[in-house]
This record gives structure tokens, sequence and C-alpha cells, in this order.
């Protein structure tokens, strides 16, 4: 067997279609094809099952996948051990953030990713928690920060933080910055005109869960999903929004919003980092873990 057949098999197995993984390797479909074809003849089994939704493991297929994630693992953990013989970490990280705390995060975490692990490769995506979750279990993310994750089979979450959801608006002209504004109720905020993400954005759920505990719902006017649309269009007076104070903190004018504390009951939201337990971490991916905690933590303490 070559190793470029399995990494190629693991990949067409964990995203379930021909397409997607040669997108995600860079490879001409027709050639990936002829490898994973040439890997089931070299086998005499059947590996992969196409159907109308892509590609499937067959019960051959499910007991390569499982050793062919090992044994891919052991050769990355290979080159970090030949790494380290140079006195450093090599090998390739894929960390997948929150907008909101990406904008915050991303300079420091690369800044102290280079400087501690200067022989490995750092990837940062930006997205929603439930895809995020997905490529988790894809493999394309190593590392992941998910708002209000559960527990789930195949991913390992850690608590990494809390915070407070707030209730944003545009600053009227003139208005001095303090006193701070007054707080608002729950109940209050859904009378609002809201531009919020649409579901299942964890926060948008969040907001509607609780909403609904208190028998009411938000008055939704525009959904987007992006923290910077939002909070332009909350500055040009389309409506609020419910975000965290990192969010509006990292916007590029902040001055231009109030925010005020929502109580009865106060919002908050935890975020988790989360990993795959269907493939061991690396040493690599390990110190970028703890790096990424550290990082969040002295930016939060920042703001």
């Amino acid at each position: 067997m070559d190793l470029k057949q399995i990494e190629y098999f693991v990949r067409v197995a964990e995203l379930g279609s021909f397409t997607r993984a040669s997108t995600a390797l860079s490879i001409a479909q027709p050639a990936l094809s002829r490898q994973i074809r040439l890997l089931e003849v070299e086998l005499r089994q059947t590996l992969l099952v196409r159907n109308g939704r892509g590609a499937a493991p067959t019960e051959a297929g499910k007991l390569l996948l499982e050793h062919g994630r090992g044994i891919l693992h052991q050769v990355q953990r290979a080159r970090e051990e030949l790494g380290r013989v140079r006195g450093s970490l090599a090998g390739r990280v894929a960390i997948g953030l929150p907008s909101s705390l990406a904008r915050m995060v991303t300079v420091p975490l690369t800044r102290a990713f280079r400087q501690q692990m200067p022989d490995a490769a750092l990837s940062i995506r930006e997205g929603l928690s439930v895809a995020m979750h997905e490529s988790l279990l894809a493999g394309r993310l190593d590392i992941a920060v998910l708002y209000n994750a559960q527990p789930s089979a195949g991913v390992e979450i850690s608590p990494l933080m809390e915070e407070e959801l707030l209730l944003v608006q545009a600053r009227p002209p003139g208005l001095p910055e303090d006193p701070p504004p007054t707080a608002i109720t729950l109940r209050e905020v859904a009378a609002l005109p809201l531009v919020i993400p649409s579901r299942p954005n964890a926060i948008r759920m969040h907001v509607e869960a609780e909403m609904a505990n208190i028998d009411c719902r938000p008055q939704v006017v525009l959904e987007i999903d992006g923290v910077a649309a939002i909070l332009d269009l909350v500055a040009d007076g389309v409506g609020c929004a419910v975000l965290s104070r990192n969010a509006v903190a990292s916007s590029i004018r902040p001055s231009a919003f109030t925010v005020r504390s929502i109580q009865q009951p106060a919002l908050r939201t935890k975020l988790a980092l989360a990993t795959s337990s269907l493939r061991p971490s690396t040493l690599t991916q390990q110190a970028a873990l703890e790096l990424l905690r550290r990082t969040v933590e002295q930016v939060n303490a920042q703001h």
C-alpha cells in the first residue's frame, strides 16, 4: 500500500465525496478515483460504494479507515520526532474559530505560533460552530472553538471561557459614552428589531431558546451570517444585535455602538475547545491547543 493512496482513501471516506476530497487534496477527481481503484485491486476488496449522496465506506472500507487514520497519525508523529531532533516541532495544525473570536486572537495567536513553532504550519479558518463540528469529524480541522458545544461521539470538548451577550445598538450622534446605558430585560429585547445570524448559529439558537422560556420570540428584521456585516447594518440603523463585548471591541469603529446588559435572564454563552477523538493529537497539535488557550485567556483579560 502507498501512503498517498491511504491518505486519499481516508479523505474520501471522511468527506463522503470524491468531489469534496479532490478539492481538499488539490488533485483531479479522475486521478483520485484511479488511485482508490488501484488500492482496491491490491487489497482485493471494494472499499467505497458510490451513491446518490457521494461515497460511503464498505465494511472493509470502515476497517481500513480505522487503520488508515492510525497509519497517517504514526507517520505524522515520526515526522514530528525527527523535527524534535532538530530542536523544534513540525507538522500542520488547522484551527477553526468563530468570527467574533477570530478577530481578537488571530494576530496574537499567529505571532506566538511562529515564535514557538517556526517549523510548523498554521491554518486558521472562521466558521459557524455546526460547520466546524463537522469539519473536526471529517479531519479538515484539528482544533475548533465552539459555542455551547454538547458532548457527542467523535469530539472531545473542554471548557474555555464564558461570554456575556449584550444588546448592541447604534450610538446616536452626540451621545456621550458616559454614563453607561442602563440594562434592558430580555422581554424588552424581544420587542426590538434584530439583525441576527440564521439558524443553526449557536447565538441565534441560544437567544431563541431563552426567549421561548419567557414566552416570547425575537423580532427578526434581517438574517446575516457575519459579525462585521451585522455591525455595519446596526450602525446603519437597520436594527439592533445581540453579540458579545469582544465582537464589538474588535469592530472597525467600536465607538459607533452602545452596548447594554441584558437581564431577566442574563444571556451567557460558553466557549469550548474541541478536538477529534477519532484521531490522536500530534505533539504539535497539543502544543497549539495550549497556545490557543493561553492566547484566548490573555486577550479576554485585556478586554
